[in-house]
């Protein structure tokens, strides 16, 4: 059911005019992110961009309230009572630690294997090895510190995807050894990538094709033949 059909009958409280118009737009958001089709994912990516929508309406709520004051108590209190905001993430986002977290899934040890908070609650800093996002949630890092304008950083954003890959380059280059100069060069050679190489693949592409005799003429006096 809509949120707008579900609370028609609901006295709405002052200032619920200002949150409306964007709490509908998220609604559509999700909406749409439910109905995308999941061809070609795994299914748990499925459900990252529901993770982020469901943080990002409760984010607009919560400064809104907390951090800009244009809502009123009473009209905190209505959405939280209508189920129209997750009052426990809100409420998380108030202690030191917790202030980006992505979602309570995040902090829910049962849903690990071990017993243990998501890996995105693990500072960018502290971790070894590649770079990923959270299973459940798609996020990478809700670490205060971390985040990309003060919020998670998102494994669905472009720039994270790009960032993680340069990553393992660079950590793929700096582990490999250094050749000797000479070594490089015989192996460049044997791959056909020094200018003999080069030189023998261009005769060799050259002499497979029935060119014309004037243009022969020519590729030869290229050559100085």
């Amino acid at each position: 059911m809509s949120l707008r059909v579900r609370l028609a009958s609901k006295k709405k409280p002052a200032g619920w005019e200002l949150v409306e118009p964007a709490l509908l737009q998220f609604e559509e958001r999700l909406r749409e992110a439910v109905d995308d089709p999941h061809e070609g994912k795994r299914k748990c990516e499925s459900a990252w961009p529901i993770h982020r929508i469901h943080y990002e309406k409760n984010r607009f709520v919560y400064d809104l309230y907390y951090k800009q004051g244009k809502i009123s108590r009473e009209c905190y209190e209505f959405m939280v009572r209508e189920k129209v905001v997750d009052a426990a993430l809100i409420s998380k986002w108030r202690k030191p630690g917790y202030e980006i977290l992505c979602s309570m899934s995040a902090i829910q040890r049962g849903g690990t294997n071990f017993g243990t908070t998501s890996i995105c609650r693990v500072p960018l800093a502290q971790r070894a090895g590649q770079i990923m996002p959270s299973v459940t949630t798609g996020c990478v890092s809700c670490v205060s510190g971390d985040g990309i304008n003060g919020g998670p950083v998102w494994w669905t954003d472009p720039y994270t995807a790009w960032a993680a890959k340069k990553k393992q380059e660079r950590k793929r280059k700096k582990a490999e050894p250094k050749l000797d100069d000479d070594v490089e060069a015989r192996l460049k050679a044997m791959r056909g990538e020094g200018s003999a190489g080069q030189e023998h693949a261009a005769e060799s592409s050259v002499s497979a094709v029935d060119m014309d005799p004037e243009v022969e003429a020519r590729l030869r006096a290229l050559q100085g033949e």
